[in-house]
């Protein structure tokens, strides 16, 4: 029986030539047989590769042997299939996006929070003089947060900046931030840092190692990952459901698409709302003539969209 893995890794480290880098990356992968989505940039990669063991095998060895990327900390899960269907590598300004791409002042590979590792996590987590920091977005700590954790009222990381000032009040306080694997804490903790705040900490690895390692303890919900698995468990200590069906208002965990390709709402749906839906949030949604067939996942692949030529002839203007 083969078995597969994916990985969910990030690594903060100058790369020249990121563009050409990012081609020959996709090339590799492919050799590999592996899938996934990858972000290349001049400051680092951030990726989730999905393969064969032996393939993510040959992947990680390969990348810890690079100079540049030998300390990469891959989180590794165990899966029944590959979590993706294409593989994508791409070149774009930051490997997150944030907005804070002057290494002048964030620069995690100089500066950050102090990296408290899992079993460190579990110590602090319950001090009164600590808060827990989600520094996610609305749809990913909907599904699932740290209990008594501050949240924001965010779409994207972009607009985490933008949410300092309500953190104004915790100054005198020690401040961790969690994110899914770490990533965004890097430029959260060093954005904290430049605006004063002076006890930083950051979970180390995020929510997917502090679950591999510290069995997720006080972690409600489930994990929004971005792959097919859409959300995965975390908590084996004390696990609970917090998220709700939009439409009924039971708990359910499950994270869909809306069917309705013009919408696409991200939203958590149970099954017998799926099922009365056909997928839709609503039964405008239903009703429109280009609606998906659900298969009572909600996952969708993306299929490329018609050229708009009129948008297009106007942005050339």
């Amino acid at each position: 029986m083969i078995k597969y893995q994916t990985l969910l890794y990030y690594c903060y480290s100058r790369i020249e030539d990121a563009e050409q880098f990012a081609s020959n990356h996709l090339q590799f992968c492919k050799s590999l047989n592996l899938v996934g989505r990858i972000i290349v940039a001049d400051e680092g990669l951030n990726g989730t590769v999905s393969g064969t063991v032996e393939s993510c095998r040959i992947y990680m060895n390969t990348l810890h042997a690079d100079p540049r990327f030998s300390k990469i900390d891959f989180k590794i899960d165990d899966v029944e299939e590959p979590s993706f269907i294409k593989m994508h590598c791409r070149y774009k300004a930051e490997i997150v996006h944030s907005g804070l791409r002057d290494p002048g002042i964030i620069n995690p590979e100089k500066k950050t929070g102090i990296h408290l590792e899992p079993a460190d996590f579990v110590k602090m987590k319950d001090d009164q003089d600590v808060v827990i920091v989600d520094v996610r977005s609305n749809y990913e700590h909907s599904i699932g947060r740290f209990k008594n954790a501050v949240t924001f009222d965010i779409e994207n990381f972009r607009d985490f900046p933008a949410m300092i000032n309500e953190l104004a009040q915790y100054k005198d306080k020690k401040i961790v931030t969690y994110c899914t694997g770490g990533i965004k804490c890097e430029k959260a903790s060093a954005l904290l840092l430049h605006e004063g705040f002076e006890n930083v900490y950051q979970l180390h690895g995020g929510i997917i190692k502090y679950g591999k390692e510290a069995g997720g303890e006080d972690f409600e919900g489930k994990c929004y990952v971005f792959d097919n698995r859409v959300a995965v468990d975390v908590n084996t200590v004390n696990p609970v459901v917090i998220s709700t069906c939009r439409n009924c208002g039971a708990h359910t965990s499950k994270m869909i698409n809306c069917a309705n390709p013009e919408c696409n709402e991200h939203f958590t749906q149970c099954d017998a709302c799926g099922e009365k839906l056909d997928g839709a949030c609503s039964e405008i949604c239903q009703a429109h003539p280009r609606k998906r067939e659900y298969d009572g996942t909600g996952y969708y692949v993306k299929v490329p969209q018609p050229v708009n030529k009129q948008k297009l002839k106007l942005s050339q203007v």
